[in-house]
């Protein structure tokens, strides 16, 4: 119950009911709400100071996923990047090196793309230093697989250009020394000539066989050549492309024509006793590398092992004398 209060009054010697004016009630229950309203908001505050709301529980369960997330996202581009250079090693030391290309430089490997303005637009973002971390790493790794790709694509040509030129290269021995009637007869270099009885520098390797025997392409290629030339009597020759020709001389008859393809091991001549200095039917063989002679016996890898290339080299230096 409110209480009630009283007042004496001196003039009817009793006690007067004390009468609250309503403007007063009203003033009171104004006070009580808005402390009772302020020490709410004072208590709410401190509660939500000390304890999260379901909200914020949810907003940092979510961040600690996203950081957990990035973590390993960091890890997994660390291993890729670990794989790339390790692709990139292997490139520069190994394939590039196989191929006779130069290596990479490591300032072209690895250069992010963009410039600075590019990550700008991302340092308002929360995490900022996350996110732009994260993407400069993506760009380099982006822009590393890029060149290493075209790298791959350079190799892939060269490879294919290494085995054309393989194919293409003189390697074989013109004609079959398994024949006994054919041999060595003149090596490369200063030999006696057989008509001016002088020194004189011999372009090519002399052998010696019957008339007709099957002279073979020593590499693919393209015959450029089927006429007589002066000194060479009836000739053949091929182009047989990364800078190498080879000409074979004295021939009795060709087997081929101008413009022709021809395949390493392939029958082009028959071995002959043509042109005014030739002393005897045999072949004379010519490889030229970049227009200038070279010394045969050097490219005959493909027919003779080691035993074998002694002896022929033994034999051909053993002639004092050239047969053209």
């Amino acid at each position: 119950m409110p209480k009630i209060g009283y007042r004496f009054n001196p003039e009817t010697l009793s006690y007067d009911k004390i009468e609250t004016p309503l403007r007063v009630k009203i003033g009171r229950l104004f006070r009580k709400f808005f402390s009772s309203l302020s020490l709410a908001i004072v208590i709410f505050f401190v509660i939500s100071a000390v304890i999260d709301s379901p909200e914020e529980k949810a907003l940092k369960r979510e961040k600690e996923e996203i950081l957990a997330q990035y973590n390993l996202l960091s890890n997994e581009i660390g291993k890729l990047d670990a794989v790339l250079k390790n692709l990139e090693e292997r490139d520069d030391n190994i394939y590039r090196v196989i191929f006779e290309a130069e290596p990479i430089d490591a300032a072209i490997r690895r250069v992010g793309t963009g410039g600075v303005n590019k990550y700008e637009k991302l340092k308002d973002l929360k995490d900022a230093d996350l996110i732009i971390g994260v993407s400069k790493k993506l760009d380099e790794l982006s822009k590393a697989l890029y060149v290493q790709s075209k790298s791959y694509d350079e190799i892939e040509k060269l490879a294919k250009n290494k085995v054309d030129m393989i194919g293409s290269i003189p390697a074989i021995i013109p004609l079959s020394l398994k024949n006994p009637r054919n041999r060595v007869s003149s090596s490369f270099g200063y030999r006696m000539h057989p008509f001016y009885k002088t020194v004189k520098f011999h372009a090519g390797m002399d052998f010696a066989g019957a008339v007709g025997t099957p002279i073979h392409a020593t590499g693919n290629g393209k015959v450029i050549l089927v006429s007589t030339l002066k000194g060479y009597g009836k000739c053949v020759m091929i182009d047989h492309g990364f800078s190498y020709q080879t000409l074979y001389g004295h021939l009795d008859s060709y087997n081929v024509k101008v413009g022709q393809t021809v395949k390493r091991g392939d029958v082009i001549a028959y071995l002959g006793n043509t042109g005014g200095f030739s002393t005897g039917p045999h072949l004379h063989y010519e490889v030229r590398k970049n227009k200038v002679p070279m010394n045969p016996i050097n490219y005959y890898f493909n027919d003779l092992n080691p035993d074998e290339y002694d002896n022929i080299t033994h034999i051909a230096n053993n002639t004092g004398q050239s047969m053209d």
